[in-house]
């Protein structure tokens, strides 16, 4: 059967694309074995991520919470007591989280909405749908081998269904095939390891967050309709077994008190997590192929958010190859690069910085005393601040002691 484009996964970038392609005019076929499913990660979704959306689909659909509060804690003087204790009034920072930076097609979603945290089986799922009412033909097979066929990729399912494509877009994952092929796999060093637990029967209406530094990385509890989904990441390199960091991830639960009665369902997940030059060197589209989503790596290396990226970089994918243009690769690679990767850059740069004690140990106080570094924060968490101009906003707060001791733990 020969389609215009083949999209391997299913996920928020793959079946982006291909709605976006099928309403295009485009002959997609979307292959993917298990979507839609609950998925190991936070599950937040920020404003601008909601406006690239809420022309495909209606976004008040989506079975989630809306957040406004953001908590972050400072544990660390109660690891020397119990492990129950919790933390103290002292050792936390509420940062009310503000809509802004929403931008792209179609009506804007509610103007309040800074962070949505989704079922991520309803959010991608009604993506897929959406993608399917478009034109675009969804295959439940996984796809294991990708080959040139004159021209074109033939495309083998597992159960042994062969199709062709004149072009493919990996939309894949971490552990992407479509990488595989066309590019090489993630090392060990440019993947972060999330793992954590499904915290059932318990939710909330707020984020949780602690910054840590041995190992580099943080906590986190993000609350769904009808679990709180919680965990740790750390680099896949940084020398912790994921054993180790799901027993520190009890810990916090406990020390919290996040879920005292809820049933805890473990989970773990590598994420893409690139450094500087990677981002500047990224090549993520050749002649008929394209990555996008985590199959590229366009994650955010400090907070681990993807989802905006992947669904930015499914409309670029679908943007190239309906230009028609020969030079659709590139044209989506210089795109990527200067539209995506070069922010990561600057945030790969800023990483060590981030979770080194310095600066983990000045957070939770300085966001307690200074509204105005409160609301750099909550506009990071939002995705309206980039980090282009993170440490010179800093800077502009005037809260001159606080804000010069931050960008100097940056340096």
């Amino acid at each position: 059967m020969k389609v215009d484009v083949a999209v391997i996964g299913a996920g928020p970038s793959g079946a982006f694309a291909a709605c976006l392609l099928a309403r295009g005019g485009a002959r997609v076929l979307l292959f993917d074995p298990s979507h839609p499913r609950e998925k190991p990660c936070g599950g937040g979704i920020t404003g601008r991520a909601l406006a690239l959306v809420a022309g495909v689909l209606a976004v008040d659909d989506i079975p989630a919470v809306r957040v406004r509060t953001a908590r972050f804690v400072d544990t660390a003087g109660c690891r020397a007591t119990t492990v129950s204790a919790p933390a103290r009034a002292a050792d936390s920072a509420v940062v009310a989280l503000r809509a802004g930076g929403q931008t792209g097609v179609g009506p804007r979603p509610d103007p309040d909405t800074a962070l949505m945290v989704a079922s991520r089986e309803g959010f991608d799922g009604r993506l897929l749908d959406a993608a399917c009412r478009a034109g675009a033909e969804h295959i439940a097979g996984r796809v294991r081998r990708v080959a040139d066929a004159g021209g074109a990729f033939r495309l083998e399912t597992a159960d042994g269904h062969v199709h062709t494509a004149s072009q493919v877009i990996g939309a894949d994952g971490a552990n992407s095939l479509a990488r595989r092929r066309f590019a090489s796999a993630f090392r060990r060093d440019q993947l972060s390891i999330a793992t954590g637990f499904f915290a059932h029967g318990v939710t909330s209406d707020e984020v949780v967050i602690e910054l840590m530094s041995d190992p580099p990385g943080y906590f986190w509890s993000f609350p769904r309709p009808d679990h709180l989904a919680v965990g740790i990441c750390a680099q896949a390199n940084a020398g912790v077994e994921v054993s180790a960091l799901r027993s520190l991830c009890r810990d916090w639960i406990r020390r919290l008190h996040l879920a005292d009665t809820a049933q805890l369902e473990p989970y773990s997940w590598p994420i893409p997590s690139l450094a500087s030059a990677d981002f500047r060197t990224l090549d993520a589209a050749g002649t008929g192929w394209y990555l996008v989503g985590d199959a590229a790596g366009l994650v955010d290396p400090i907070t681990r958010e993807g989802i905006f990226f992947a669904l930015q970089s499914g409309q670029f994918a679908a943007d190239a190859i309906l230009g028609g243009s020969a030079r659709a690769g590139r044209t989506y690679n210089d795109r990527v690069r200067r539209e995506i990767a070069t922010d990561l850059a600057r945030a790969a740069r800023l990483k060590t910085a981030f979770f080194q004690p310095g600066f983990t140990q000045l957070m939770v106080p300085s966001l307690a005393r200074s509204g105005r570094i409160r609301a750099v924060m909550a506009d990071l968490i939002a995705g309206a601040q980039s980090y282009r101009g993170l440490k010179w906003r800093l800077a502009r707060t005037m809260e001159v002691g606080v804000a010069w001791r931050l960008l100097q733990s940056m340096r």
